[in-house]
Formats: C-alpha cells, structure tokens, sequence
C-alpha cells in the first residue's frame, strides 16, 4: 500500500523580508521542496507591500498546491508600530492561505526552535545547521529568513507525526473503539458498564 504524500507551506512573516520553506512529507519521511525569500521594497508604502506579500503566498499555494500551511507567531517586542506592521503581514498570509481553503496553523518561535534543536534559545545558525542533517541539504542558504520558514514546515510535520502517534492510544484507552470523551456520567456509564458498581 503506497504512503499518501503532502506538502507543508512554512512562512516566516516580515515586512521587509518573508522568508518561505515547503517540504514534502511521506510517512515518516520527510524532504525540502523549496526556500527563499522575498524582498520587499522599502521605498514602498505599507499597503503595497501588504500586496505583495499576498500574491506571493498565493503563487506558491498555485505552485505547490500545499495541503497545510505554518506559520511562526510575532515574537513580542517593545515597539508597538514594528509589532503591529508584523501582524498585518502574517495576517495577510494567514488570510491567504485560508481564502485557498488551506488548514492554518501558528508557533511560537520557541517551540520552533524547541523542535528543530531541542532548545528553545537556539540561534539561527543551529537551527540552520540542525535542517541541514534532517534534510540532507547541500544547498547554499539564500538567508535566515529562509531557514526559519524551512524550520517551521519541519516543526509543522513534526507535531502532526506526534499527534499521529498520540491518537491510537487515545483510542486505546478510551476502551471503545472511537475515542470519544463520554459527555456527562449517564454516558461515562454508558460507555464504561464495567466501572460501575452496584451497592
């Protein structure tokens, strides 16, 4: 039986540099499709490149045809006008990918890291380097941007292949089949006749 393949759109939101990465999962295997970066003109105003951000998420979803996108979270900084430019830039791309009908999800820059090194405050070369062994890269890095991007589609299909591993046992030891959380004692009771005991 052939293992069913699919494509994770990591994004490293910016607005001055995104950074993007997609890698092709299979199994347990994982392997890089794609990184690099976009620059955005600073000359431009604020909207324009809002813009540009879009139609370049929406070329790669166009391209690729990813079946999942990552995306990593604004890390909290004192200067609000940075923070809030951030958001719109990663809203925009969130936005982008949920118009494709693309499932979203957002992580922390620490868990990231967390997943791709072991440690939450690695630097950006480990974690360019700890890409490089599970991908086997031999490519040059066009910029960190680009490896942060990459990190996030690997931290995306590293939780997804958790929580793979995780659900049978949730099945398991629910005893019944479905895993469903009984709603309520009458349906503990229902699901679980063996517990009850009669006094």
């Amino acid at each position: 039986m052939q293992k069913r393949s699919k494509i994770i759109l990591g994004i490293d939101p910016g607005t001055v540099v995104m950074g993007y990465g997609l890698v092709k999962c299979t199994g347990n295997e994982v392997s890089m499709l794609d990184m690099g970066v976009l620059r955005l003109p600073t000359k431009e105003d604020g909207y324009e490149r809002l813009r540009l951000i879009h139609l370049k998420v929406l070329e790669l979803i166009r391209r690729f045809s990813p079946g999942e996108f990552a995306i990593e979270a604004p890390f909290f900084g004192k200067n609000v006008q940075s923070m809030l430019k951030l958001g719109r830039a990663q809203g925009v791309a969130i936005a982008t990918a949920m118009h494709a009908g693309i499932p979203v999800t957002e992580y922390s820059p620490r868990k990231v890291k967390q997943s791709i090194t072991g440690k939450g405050n690695a630097e950006k070369e480990q974690v360019w380097k700890m890409l490089q062994r599970i991908l086997q890269l031999q490519e040059d890095l066009p910029a960190y941007d680009a490896s942060d991007a990459l990190a996030v589609a690997v931290c995306h299909f590293f939780q997804h292949r958790l929580d793979e591993k995780l659900e049978p046992e949730a099945t398991n030891k629910a005893g019944r089949g479905k895993g469903k959380k009984a709603d309520g004692w009458e349906a503990f009771i229902r699901q679980n006749p063996d517990k009850v005991r009669n006094r």
